[in-house]
């Protein structure tokens, strides 16, 4: 399963209410390094399939989100968990950094 489009209109049944922990990016088209840690969020989304989730959230296309969680500067990743926010980090990290997110 490759990662999934987050909107305001599926936040909470996704996000929200997910039994596994979700591995937010917000991200936009024109942002270079976005671009760079997308096939890495793609990897994992793949490999943790039935243990996490990996969602993607244009911040252009849902400007909602992005303001609801304070996003200053992307690529911004957000890990969260039973309905909170476990972890966060901006800019480009390694994917071992990344799923390092996720045990937390």
């Amino acid at each position: 399963m490759a990662s999934i489009k987050i909107t305001k209109h599926n936040f909470d049944e996704e996000v929200l209410n997910s039994k596994e922990p979700v591995l937010l990016d917000f991200w936009a088209s024109w942002c270079g390094p976005c671009r760079m840690v997308s096939p890495t969020l793609e990897e994992i989304a793949k490999e943790m399939k039935g243990t996490a989730k990996v969602g993607k959230i244009n911040i252009d296309e849902e400007a909602e989100l992005a303001s609801k969680f304070r996003i200053m500067s992307i690529p911004t990743l957000m890990v969260v968990k039973d309905g909170k926010v476990s972890s966060t980090t901006v800019g480009v990290k390694p994917k071992k950094e990344i799923l390092k997110m996720l045990q937390v």
